[in-house]
């Protein structure tokens, strides 16, 4: 499966199981495998055109059928681009739900992973959030299964 795109914008550190036990205890969560197993390929950074978007059921203050997911946020402390790690201060920030771990977004609006339901140690649902109309709409039951939800958003156009 091709994930990542060219370009090393937000692309952190390589992966390593302390960074991921550290990003863990700081976040208060187990992140997904599927999640990891993608970070440990690259750790973060763009995601190719052909899965840059996720298809809805319903309007989002994005589009009428779908939300952007151009990129991924890695693993670390590192460079210019926002982290997994900067969740906990996002959160704060924009008046997000919790416990949640965002995964790609720009402040107002984010895709992320939902641990309200499941709780600390389970599966989290994928969610988008939007933190200028306090609304939310679930995208996946969990992230292997949005992962496999993926396309183009040129399928949109």
């Amino acid at each position: 499966m091709e994930f990542w795109s060219t370009g090393t914008y937000g692309v952190q550190p390589p992966l390593t199981d302390e960074a991921v036990r550290d990003a863990e205890k700081v976040l208060g969560v187990r992140l997904p495998e599927a999640l990891l197993e993608l970070l440990r390929v690259r750790n973060g950074g763009t995601v190719v055109d052909s899965r840059s978007a996720f298809p809805t059921a319903e309007a989002t203050s994005w589009a009428p059928d779908h939300v952007p997911f151009d990129s991924l946020m890695g693993i670390g402390p590192e460079g210019r681009a926002l982290t997994l790690l900067d969740t906990p201060y996002l959160v704060g920030e924009w008046g997000l739900p919790s416990p949640v771990v965002l995964l790609s977004g720009d402040g107002h609006t984010w895709v992320a992973l939902d641990y309200r339901e499941c709780g600390p140690d389970g599966e989290p649902s994928v969610v988008w959030l939007d933190a200028d109309h306090e609304s939310e709409l679930l995208l996946a039951p969990d992230f292997r299964s949005f992962l496999d939800g993926l396309v183009s958003d040129e399928v949109f156009e």
